[in-house]
């Protein structure tokens, strides 16, 4: 398999950027969204500034003694105490202020990663489902690879930045009052630095960018292959995806090596640029030295500040393409954060949704195909279990999101006891109803921490009975104290159904919602979930069941079915 990182690819509707390089080079919305980085860039300006300082101080205290010695012969220390001192000084501060940066540097620059991380969780969490449909393996790369690309650019292409805007004027103003023939020459050279860096941008243009989207695709392609080897290796065939991994695998190789190849090039280009014009400035102040045109002292302060000038922005350039990577990563995280927006029309009100009945409207909601449900209307009434069906595709599920205030319908509305859902206070109205989504939902714990995840629970037994995890139970030998990992790891597929049927069976709240809820039960334990939800139904719940199998809709007090219109 091979990765075509020249092509720009993009999120189902995502528009193409195309500018890359309009990006400004301290992102104002890094320093909006974290505090740490605010801090950080003051403690980079204020040790850059003490570092210019010492700099100069250093350069014209050794100009100074070195022209003394050379041309006075004056090789006596005690002459030189002040300027010894100074140069000392200078040293000592500018390593204090080195080693302060480099120390502060790594923990800020974690502190602000960590905080950027935490920005694009909760905003991800926030997220429609439909919207995070699109986005979940985008944000999964950010989150745990792509945003760490942020350390060199904090630690490593910040400081330059701030050092070009700082200690390269400065620099160059001590050396025009020095010798101004060899402020000249590097007035005139040091503009080539920018534009071979900008040729170099030109030539990588957008290069970051196409190398993390690169890297989604695979690790997504790699996470849907490692999701499946539980199934493959119930069959028989967990060597079957050998190869593909090993292809992956030499994939990711060559898009990161194509990244370093480019960072590495670059690097030796402005470093040999860089050289050569030191070495003009050098080869003047020599030869004006042998003529006797100016003095050892002005020449040997121009030639230790020479390279101050260049040293700037030839970091800036070199570490460039090591921070690319984590802007990149850190657009499609402020992209995430940015897109968190509250669900318009979200309301206040309280609800008691006991007795209440859930009414559908006309409601139609625009998918990628069409409009999913097209004007659904019915009735779900306490006291009844009511079926809501239709082929793959029509809109069940986006139903049952307009249901939650999970998303917006664009017609229509849902009213719970005569209220618009966005009316409602949805923490309020999700603290009436038990949602047994298709891929339940299980955390790291307990099986009895997961029981009693959505609150309090009652007739644990029976609901247990009904599910058949009662027979998972006796298997286990801790029973309820049986540890469980991420999304129910230890258990199988069937097991976790069972377990989530049961917190959903044994709950209090009063209106349930389940999708496709025996899909994984055998036909006697789909009766007996069947019967136990006639029961609570009987008991005054509102039932609502998203299924296709005719025994589930044959159970049903009354069918609703969603019907989807393609544009």
């Amino acid at each position: 398999m091979s990765v075509d990182t020249g092509a720009e690819l993009r999120l189902p509707g995502e528009r193409p950027t195309g500018k890359t390089g309009s990006r400004p080079p301290i992102d104002p919305r890094l320093w909006r969204y974290s505090a740490a980085a605010r801090g950080y860039l003051v403690l980079t300006v204020g040790l850059s500034v003490v570092n210019v300082a010492m700099v100069v101080l250093s350069a014209l205290a050794l100009g100074r003694i070195l022209a003394g010695i050379i041309v006075d012969d004056a090789t006596d220390v005690r002459r030189w105490t002040t300027e010894l001192s100074i140069l000392v000084v200078a040293t000592g501060v500018r390593t204090l202020g080195t080693w302060l940066q480099s120390r502060f540097a790594h923990r800020a620059a974690s502190r602000v990663v960590a905080e950027l991380k935490g920005e694009v969780l909760t905003a991800a969490v926030r997220l429609r489902p439909r919207d995070l449909d699109v986005r979940r393996d985008e944000i999964a790369t950010v989150l745990t690879r792509g945003i760490d690309g942020l350390l060199p650019y904090l630690t490593g292409y910040l400081p330059a930045l701030v050092l070009a805007a700082t200690l390269t004027p400065a620099t160059l103003v001590v050396i025009a009052f020095a010798d101004l023939t060899s402020a000249a020459i590097i007035f005139v050279t040091l503009p080539l630095i920018p534009i071979f860096m900008v040729l170099i941008g030109l030539l990588t243009k957008g290069k970051a960018a196409k190398t993390l989207t690169a890297m989604t695709a695979l690790s997504s392609q790699l996470l849907d292959l490692l999701a499946g080897l539980p199934t493959l290796r119930a069959l028989g065939r967990e060597h079957g995806p050998a190869v593909r991994v090993r292809e992956l695998g030499d994939a990711h190789r060559r898009t990161a090596m194509s990244a370093l190849r480019v960072a590495f090039l670059s690097s030796m280009v402005l470093e040999l640029l860089a050289t050569l014009c030191v070495a003009l400035v050098a080869v003047s102040i020599g030869l004006r030295l042998v003529y006797g045109e100016m003095t050892l002292e002005a020449g040997i302060v121009a030639l230790i500040l020479a390279p101050e000038v260049y040293l700037p922005l030839r970091m800036v350039g070199t570490r460039f393409h090591a921070a690319e990577d984590g802007m990149a990563a850190a657009d499609r995280a402020f992209a995430v954060i940015d897109a968190d927006r509250p669900v318009s029309g979200a309301g206040t009100s309280g609800i008691d949704a006991r007795g209440a009945r859930i009414e559908f409207d006309g409601v139609s909601v625009r998918s990628r195909h069409g409009m999913a449900p097209r004007a659904l209307s019915g009735v779900f009434e306490p006291g009844r279990v009511t079926v809501l069906t239709g082929p793959n595709g029509s809109g069940k599920s986006t139903a049952v999101q307009v249901l939650l205030a999970l998303t917006e319908p664009d017609a229509g509305e849902v009213r719970v006891a005569g209220m618009p859902v966005p009316q409602l206070d949805r923490t309020a109205w999700w603290a009436h109803v038990a949602w047994l989504p298709q891929r339940p939902v299980l955390v790291p714990g307990t099986l009895d921490e997961n029981l009693r995840l959505i609150g309090d629970v009652v007739d644990v037994e029976e609901a247990c009975t009904a599910t058949g995890f009662d027979s998972v139970l006796a298997e286990l030998p801790d029973g309820w104290d049986t540890r469980v990992g991420t999304g129910g790891e230890g258990l199988s597929l069937g097991q976790r159904q069972r377990l989530a049927l049961t917190r959903v069976l044994a709950t209090r709240r009063p209106v349930l919602v389940l999708d496709e809820p025996t899909a994984h039960l055998d036909d006697r334990s789909e009766s007996t979930v069947l019967a136990s939800l006639r029961r609570l139904a009987s008991a005054g719940k509102t039932v609502v069941v998203i299924a296709h199998r005719p025994s589930v809709l044959a159970a049903a007090d009354s069918v609703i079915e969603a019907r989807a219109d393609a544009d």
